[in-house]
């Protein structure tokens, strides 16, 4: 099985309220907030933003996060740097490389 394209872009921000600003601003509206200065915005079918703020000592970064089903199992092709794991948010990802050394995150429903 293969993905179903872009579910999610992970924006890492030194300052949460500026950043949901700017989205905001683009046409984004804030879907929910989080109590620790991350949370989820959407604008139409495309795919969501969730944005954490990191310390101002850590630099941010992007990831990019691909869309599949329960049944989705990575094809011999891909690098697997991380398998499947449960996150703390309800889904399911693992983590796989590109060739040009690039990580990507998988996506899938989480168990519960």
């Amino acid at each position: 099985m293969s993905t179903s394209g872009i579910d999610a872009v992970f924006l890492e921000t030194h300052n949460w309220g500026k950043s949901v600003r700017f989205f905001q601003a683009l046409g984004y509206k804030l879907e929910f907030e989080t109590d620790h200065n991350s949370g989820m915005l959407r604008n139409g079918d495309g795919p969501y933003l969730f944005i954490s703020e990191v310390p101002e000592n850590r630099a941010t970064g992007t990831q990019i996060v691909f869309k599949a089903d329960e049944g989705f199992e990575p094809a011999p092709e891909l690098e697997v740097v991380s398998p499947f794991e449960d996150t703390h948010y309800g889904t399911t990802e693992m983590t796989v490389r590109d060739p040009d050394g690039r990580t990507w995150i998988v996506q899938k429903p989480g168990k519960g």
